[in-house]
């Protein structure tokens, strides 16, 4: 599902019109991107957790040329699938 059928499936469903869903999921959006960005975490119950992750710098290698160089620290999203989604994922009932 891309971003234009979630708005369809969204505005379907809370029985909106497709321009009030697309406002509510760009709303959505930024406010989980803003608040990963503080490095804070997003909890909802039942479906998962957002968070950031951070991953140490290392070493790596071009894979081209072969050369070693250094890999700089990087601060990732993370999501983290709440107990019931996975239940419902794996037909079972929590």
């Amino acid at each position: 599902m891309n971003k234009k059928e979630l708005i369809s499936a969204l505005a379907d469903k809370a029985g909106s019109s497709k321009a009030e869903a697309d406002r509510h999921v760009f709303a959505l959006i930024e406010i989980i991107s803003s608040t990963l960005k503080k490095g804070d975490k997003i909890t909802l119950s039942g479906f998962g957790n957002f968070e950031v992750r951070e991953r140490a710098a290392r070493k790596g290698r071009n894979p081209k040329t072969g050369e070693s160089l250094m890999i700089k620290a990087t601060r990732i999203p993370a999501f983290k699938p709440g107990a019931v989604l996975k239940a419902s994922l794996n037909g079972s009932k929590k």
